[in-house]
């Protein structure tokens, strides 16, 4: 149980960095796009400078459902209600029905317009893989799989959106279930997400895979002896 102001600083950073995720998702989808489909503005478009300011645009988009959901809470919530101690939790601040229908149609819209970039980035890259030969095939098919590996994890970052509504159904059941239920919510679609992108690019370089493979092995005999 925590005072409210305090749970709304939390609240505040948590929504921004749960909207960064998808963003950035379809940020390096645009990414493949652009060294595949116009591999000689890859360079100029992806320098470090512009790097930054991708970032900083990531972060100002990301803010805005953030910005929405908050200026309905602060014009419906009474100074009084700053003062209260609750359980730290997103449902503190949908005080009536139609801000859960505009928390609900804020991520829907957002989630919508990163899905037809993703499939857009796909049909145009798989094209340009059916043109291709040699290298520049097997670039574009390394391509495909990047742009289905975002669009998976697009999908878990999706059904997040529904774990609120299903963590309150199974509580109406039992609380034992409820809190399993919620630890594995988090792993799956809150985690996995932002895991498998480091995890996976991580693997595909030769230096940081041997050096995984040495510490792995490594570790393993100093267990056995």
């Amino acid at each position: 149980m925590v005072a409210i102001w305090i749970c709304l600083i939390i609240f505040t950073a948590v929504l921004l960095y749960l909207t960064v995720t998808p963003v950035t998702l379809a940020a390096m989808t645009l990414e493949r796009y652009v060294a595949i489909c116009m591999p000689l503005r890859h360079g100029q478009l992806c320098s470090t400078q512009n790097t930054v300011n991708i970032i900083l645009l990531i972060h100002a988009i990301s803010s805005v459902p953030g910005i929405l959901i908050l200026s309905a809470f602060f014009v419906s919530a009474s100074l009084s209600f700053y003062r209260q101690y609750q359980f730290c939790s997103v449902e503190i601040f949908m005080l009536y029905i139609w801000q859960h229908n505009l928390r609900s149609g804020i991520y829907q819209v957002q989630f919508l317009i990163m899905v037809i970039i993703i499939v857009f980035s796909y049909i145009k890259i798989m094209k340009v893989a059916k043109a291709a030969s040699g290298e520049d095939k097997q670039s574009s098919r390394k391509g495909l799989r990047t742009v289905a590996l975002h669009g998976f994890q697009l999908l878990l970052c999706l059904i997040q959106l529904w774990c609120p509504f299903i963590e309150v159904a199974i509580l109406q059941i039992d609380v034992g279930l409820f809190k399993i239920a919620r630890y594995l919510n988090f792993l799956l679609f809150y985690l996995a997400p932002r895991c498998l992108s480091p995890l996976i690019y991580g693997l595909r370089d030769e230096v940081f895979f041997q050096a995984l493979k040495y510490y792995a092995s490594f570790g393993l005999l100093k267990r056995n002896i």
